[in-house]
């Protein structure tokens, strides 16, 4: 049966999840553990890149959303409140979101949307995961939609997440929240943090990943 992510973002469902992410400041610790202490590294951030076609669409159906102006670069102080957030987050629309591709999804190559069906492709729950956050409370700023390279070499979106402790990385393919250094992923280009709706390349010189992942 069909989770209808509609009702989930705007009624009982998401309500649920959002109380979860406020009581998860005096909670017992989350599942996965959170990030050691020292300071991640940060993606060398080049010149101003081609926005994806499928955000240029997803802002003409959803003017609203994309009509922002520039705004001072913030990154989030990732506190056990703020990880917890994360990790809560990113297990609970990879467990509720079912992966389907676009082509069979809406008979297009492309098409950026929220998963309102309960299923969609990699940005569709990057788009989820991104309103989430938002919604508790998250300055846009900080997460960043960002196009990659996955460990087959296809192209794939992650939501890229701007701390005092470095960049992390919330994936539909991936369980756990990463340092961009340690998900196997290449990363290409990304929203610019003071303007969602300029994009940057991003200065990955590691070499291209050579083991294959048999996920989707």
């Amino acid at each position: 049966m069909k989770t209808n992510t509609q009702g989930i973002l705007q009624g009982t469902g998401f309500a649920i999840c959002l109380g979860l992410l406020a009581m998860t400041a005096g909670a017992t610790a989350p599942a996965q553990a959170a990030p050691p202490l020292e300071r991640a590294a940060y993606l060398p951030v080049g010149s101003t890149a081609r926005a994806p076609i499928g955000w240029v669409e997803f802002c003409l159906a959803h003017k609203q959303e994309c009509n922002t102006r520039p705004t001072e670069p913030r990154d989030v102080v990732l506190s056990p409140k703020a990880w917890a957030d994360l990790v809560q987050v990113n297990n609970w629309a990879n467990a509720n979101i079912k992966p389907i591709t676009d082509q069979d999804h809406w008979g297009v190559v492309e098409r950026w949307n929220y998963p309102d069906d309960g299923y969609g492709d990699c940005e569709d729950y990057v788009l989820l995961k991104r309103k989430m956050l938002m919604k508790a409370g998250w300055p846009r700023g900080a997460l960043l939609i960002t196009v990659v390279r996955d460990k087959n070499g296809d192209g794939h979106a992650v939501l890229t997440v701007k701390t005092d402790r470095g960049e992390f990385i919330l994936d539909n393919q991936e369980a756990q929240v990463l340092p961009w250094y340690e998900t196997g992923l290449r990363f290409v280009k990304r929203q610019s943090q003071s303007d969602p709706n300029v994009w940057v390349a991003l200065g990955d010189t590691r070499p291209a990943p050579t083991v294959a992942s048999s996920r989707r």
